[in-house]
């Protein structure tokens, strides 16, 4: 990706956190990335076309804090540093509550994008892939942890945990939450879904 186009990703995801997707306009956009709007529109043709690879940025930046660096600007890692799937699927879901800037700036424009498809459809396809992918990663780590539990009930474990990130870290965001209940929250429904699908068998 050029530096150029990383800028305005960049720009985009922290206009949309600060002001909605309503309130991302084209020439404020090209001033917070420092560039043209002529540039913007070169690159992403329309504001679809922009949000559209917006969301695709967050997606990306949200795998790599939560991947096998573990953090914000840390170093890539060839192999996680935990190879247990419970200890593995505890990370991926409780670095979404790093206190951070860039987390939080992610985690609000993932949800101001994803409040935007009530009233208007156009990303809908998008972050129904995004989210597909996202119960997927959590439903695998699930299933290597309980390998006998059945695959459908794998899946609504995967749906509920990935839902009730997305709501505790709405709270969080709002202010309603302390961050460290926030986690408490997540890793104690880690633990009933998990003890739910080890009593199951297929």
């Amino acid at each position: 990706m050029s530096d150029r186009r990383r800028a305005i990703l960049e720009g985009a995801a922290r206009v949309i956190a600060r002001r909605g997707v309503r309130g991302l306009r084209v020439s404020d956009l090209a001033a917070e990335a420092g560039v043209s709007t002529a540039l913007i529109y070169y690159h992403f043709k329309d504001r679809t076309g922009i949000l559209r690879h917006a969301l695709a940025f967050i997606s990306d930046r949200a795998d790599r804090y939560t991947g096998a660096a573990g953090e914000v600007g840390a170093a890539p890692s060839a192999t996680p540093p935990a190879a247990d799937p419970r200890r593995l699927l505890e990370r991926i879901l409780l670095l979404e509550f790093q206190d951070l800037p860039e987390v939080r700036e992610n985690s609000t424009a993932w949800g101001e994008l994803r409040a935007h498809t009530i009233f208007d459809p156009e990303l809908r396809d998008e972050l129904t892939a995004a989210g597909a992918a996202w119960v997927e990663e959590v439903a695998g780590l699930l299933a290597a942890a309980c390998p006998a539990a059945p695959g459908a009930a794998v899946i609504a474990a995967a749906e509920r945990l990935t839902a009730l990130l997305e709501g505790l870290s709405s709270r969080w965001l709002s202010g309603l939450l302390p961050v460290g209940h926030a986690r408490d929250l997540m890793r104690g429904a880690i633990g009933v879904e998990i003890g739910r699908l080890g009593s199951l068998t297929t």
